[in-house]
């Protein structure tokens, strides 16, 4: 809320980097809310699964690339760099993702392409450009980032929409008309005196900048081979070679390959060591960051750089790849610093980082609606878990929700036992579930299909559910980080959205770490409650719409699919049952109705089938797009 004021009050546009996809995605739905005419935008991985280039010397093991990219995620971050260079009122929710290259600014410029009515430019000359940003033509699957062609009239799908096309019809060698319309079912929507269409990737390059690519790839590959055949390495030289000459054939040939980014450094002709382009370098400089939870992004930021330098070293070593891949980097952290705009560092426990650095320092401890700080209560550890049991039946019987934190995942699967046995409704969240998922659990325990959450490092930052009013902290006295002072602040937050708001931390002695904790804690809720009594404030809970947060991540119907909830719950629990290859199978069966009912000309059935493969897809990945049209 304090972020959207002051985003609205300076009117400059504005990037928010969030720790994690979760909140990225939190952060999102309610900039939506605050700013509903805004371009709002989300730039996070695009990876659904990723696993990087790498070689195991000791077991002389290469392990190929593998991806899958959401296409929809995809889309989003191309709406992104679309709305920058379009619009000043833009608002994007981004995570570390941001500090990864994505080609340089100035080549993206130059192979974006504005038409307008009564241009001239020929039928085979605007093909050639749309292959050149790299447009795919296909006759049959028109969907995104593809384009087709009936005689004088070319239909591109861009790259940055979910769900609308531009007609672009040709006189001769003139722009005759420009039409705005509905993939699926055909119907113009509006015609249009201009139209700008952007590339359908972020690594786009100019033809000529590839050629020179290409030399300076053959000249490097020559001082390389040299090298390796100097140091007696003669199997890396041939494998280098091999893979190198294939790559510059396919870029010579198409103007890109697979892997291209490891050959980044030379199609943005940077020098070596140069850092990479990023999100960063699109933003205009008046722009204004906001870093929250800077205490854990700030470490981030640091750690990115050296677990990559380690796998591509290994890499260059053994001659899989050049060089020059080294380049093909995240920021270092004092790069990232250079980029940074005007910083706001939003955080309840800052680092040492944050407060070296902070010009001026705002505290802000009252809170809207009144609420203060959660009530702390530290029991004996010895009986924790069947004292735990009792509260949790006294927080149920009032239809409150409870968030338990242990120190092991082992301990963590056990207690989740014993309260399934002992009738209570439990959930346990962990590393190993993936981002939709975790939304969902947390969802789910606000709408109450479940009463208690058990974790370990996950319920701390960002978690903001009103309906908990008990965090429990067993082993609160065990040194270390999960136990340190801002991990212990942290977690007891998560009680301070109820108006009945308790944590109870279990130990058998009280560390410096919980001293310093209660203490803080203590001053913040004094402070909270003299505030209240001065301004006569009633302290009352939030009340937040329960919504899919994923649905205001990815689908324009964020509101009424919130209001459809109950009714779904039963298909939900369907999905839920299926495999991975059900699920594919089904949204498969899907597409395929949907196209049918498309190519009868059934369009209110077609309309029906897409929302609800919408749907599908947003509970399963998190994928029903949505556009930004200015």
């Amino acid at each position: 809320f304090t972020m959207a004021n002051v985003i609205a009050r300076l009117g400059r546009p504005a990037i928010v980097f969030a720790p994690n996809k979760t909140l990225a995605a939190q952060l999102y739905s309610e900039f939506r809310e605050f700013f509903p005419k805004n371009a709002v935008e989300y730039f996070v991985s695009y990876y659904d699964y990723y696993q990087p280039e790498a070689y195991v010397p000791q077991r002389d093991l290469f392990i190929e690339k593998d991806s899958a990219i959401n296409e929809h995620i995809e889309q989003m971050r191309l709406s992104c760099t679309k709305s920058i260079l379009e619009r000043r009122d833009v608002v994007i929710v981004a995570t570390v993702s941001a500090i990864y290259g994505i080609g340089k600014p100035e080549s993206y410029h130059k192979m974006v392409m504005t038409l307008r009515t009564g241009d001239r430019i020929g039928q085979r000359d605007l093909i050639a450009q749309l292959v050149r940003m790299q447009y795919a033509r296909n006759e049959q699957d028109f969907s995104r980032g593809k384009f087709r062609v009936r005689g004088d009239t070319i239909d591109v799908f861009p790259a940055e929409h979910s769900e609308m096309a531009i007609r672009i019809e040709l006189f001769d060698d003139e722009v005759e008309t420009l039409q705005l319309f509905d993939p699926l079912t055909g119907k113009v929507r509006q015609k249009i005196p201009r139209f700008t269409v952007y590339p359908s990737s972020h690594y786009v390059t100019p033809r000529e900048q590839v050629m020179h690519a290409v030399e300076a790839i053959k000249l490097e590959l020559a001082d390389r081979l040299k090298e390796l055949v100097g140091m007696g390495k003669l199997v890396e030289a041939q494998r280098l070679e091999q893979r190198t000459r294939f790559d510059l054939e396919m870029l010579s040939e198409v103007g890109h390959c697979k892997g291209i980014e490891n050959y980044s450094r030379h199609l943005a002709g940077s020098a070596a060591g140069e850092p990479p382009s990023t999100l960063t370098d699109y933003l205009p400089k008046d722009a204004v960051m906001f870093l929250d939870e800077s205490h854990v992004l700030i470490g981030q930021f640091g750690g990115m750089y050296n677990g990559d330098r380690a796998r591509k070293t290994t890499l260059v070593e053994y001659g899989f790849r050049l060089p020059s891949a080294l380049d093909n980097r995240p920021l270092k952290f004092d790069e990232f610093e250079q980029r940074m705009r005007q910083a706001i560092f939003v955080s309840a426990t800052p680092a040492d980082y944050e407060k070296t650095h902070a010009g001026q320092v705002v505290e802000q401890l009252v809170r809207p609606t009144g609420l203060v700080d959660p009530e702390l209560e530290v029991r004996p550890a010895i009986h924790q878990v069947d004292d735990v049991l009792q509260e949790i039946r006294i927080r149920v019987e009032k239809n409150e929700r409870v968030l338990i934190t242990t120190l092991t995942k082992r301990m963590a699967e056990q207690l989740t036992d014993y309260l399934t046995e002992n009738g209570v409704k439990v959930r346990y969240l962990h590393s190993d579930v993936d981002t939709v998922e975790r939304v969902e659990i947390l969802r789910d325990l606000r709408l109450g299909a479940f009463d208690v959450l058990v974790g370990i490092n996950l319920l701390r930052e960002g978690l903001d559910i009103p309906e908990v009013s008990l965090v429990a902290i067993l082993d609160a006295d065990k040194e270390g980080f999960l136990r340190s002072e801002r991990s212990l602040i942290q977690t007891i937050g998560r009680a301070a959205r109820n108006l009945n708001g308790r944590a109870i931390l279990y130990a058998d002695r009280i560390t410096e770490s919980m001293k310093k904790a209660i203490d803080e804690t203590n001053r913040r809720r004094a402070r909270q409650v003299a505030h209240n009594l001065v301004m006569g404030i009633e302290p009352r809970s939030i009340n937040k719409r329960i919504k899919d947060l994923i649905d205001g991540v990815y689908s324009e119907k964020a509101g009424k699919e919130a209001d459809r909830l109950a009714a779904e719950s039963a298909h939900r629990a369907s999905v839920e049952e299926m495999s991975e290859k059900d699920v594919a199978r089904e949204i498969k069966r899907l597409e395929k109705l949907m196209l049918e009912h498309a190519r009868n000309l059934e369009f209110e059935q077609a309309a029906g089938v897409r929302d609800q493969l919408g749907r599908l897809k947003a509970k399963v990945f998190g994928a029903s797009g949505t556009d930004n049209v200015a």
